[in-house]
Formats: C-alpha cells, sequence, structure tokens
C-alpha cells in the first residue's frame, strides 16, 4: 500500500490549492481515505475523509465551507480543494487510509488509518 500525497506550497492568505493523494497497491474502492494536518506544535487533526465509494464525507468545522474532498477511482487519487485559505491552515498535511468492509461508513480519526503517505507542506501567509 502506498500513498503520496502532493500538492502543496505557499500560497495568500484568501488562496486555494489542491491537494492529490495517489493511491496505489491496493483495490482503491475498498479503503477509506483521510487528510489528516499536523501544525507545529500542535496534535493532529483529521481535516476530511471521504467513504470507499465517494458518496460521503466529512469535513471538520474549522474547514467546512472552504475545503472540499473528492475521490476519482478511475485514478486512483483523492483530492483536497482548500479555498480561501488561512494562516492557521498552514501545517504539514497527510493522507492516509484503512481498509473498511462497510461501504458508507467511515471514521475521521487518526487512529483507524493504517496507511500514511509522507506529507506535503501547506503555508498560508498573511
Amino acid at each position: 500500500v502506498q500513498l503520496q500525497a502532493y500538492g502543496g506550497g505557499l500560497v495568500q492568505a484568501g488562496g486555494s490549492l489542491r491537494l492529490s493523494c495517489a493511491a496505489s497497491g491496493f483495490t482503491f474502492g475498498d479503503y477509506v481515505i483521510g487528510w489528516f494536518r499536523q501544525a507545529p506544535g500542535k496534535e493532529r487533526e483529521g481535516v476530511s475523509c471521504i467513504s470507499s465509494t465517494g458518496s460521503s464525507s466529512y469535513s471538520a468545522d474549522s474547514v467546512k465551507g472552504r475545503f472540499t474532498i473528492s475521490s476519482d477511482n478511475a485514478k486512483n487519487t483523492v483530492y483536497l480543494q482548500m479555498n480561501s485559505l488561512k494562516p492557521e491552515d498552514t501545517a504539514v498535511y497527510y493522507c492516509a487510509a484503512y481498509r473498511t468492509y462497510y461501504s458508507n461508513a467511515y471514521y475521521c480519526n487518526d487512529y483507524e488509518y493504517h496507511y500514511w503517505g509522507q506529507g506535503t507542506q501547506v503555508t498560508v501567509s498573511s
């Protein structure tokens, strides 16, 4: 199982970025994919997660209305579209996955996730 997150960078407040999580080595439709982030000195938090079918998703209150998670099963890729970025969104963003046997049930707690990508840095300047 491999997850590769990319698309981070430096952006001004109010700007946008799109993160991608490319998955390989497993049957994409059998896994829940989530985006997590960790800022310096802070605990890792779940940002947004999507069910294995792509039909259901969750976003944390801190990003609701600004971030959108989506999946393209044909490309084995999950995206995180981040709009109206704020300095407090600055963090290393990770994508992660876990095997599920329930097509529309999913969790967005990091301890549920068994596979992690390497992280991509997002820096939002004020």
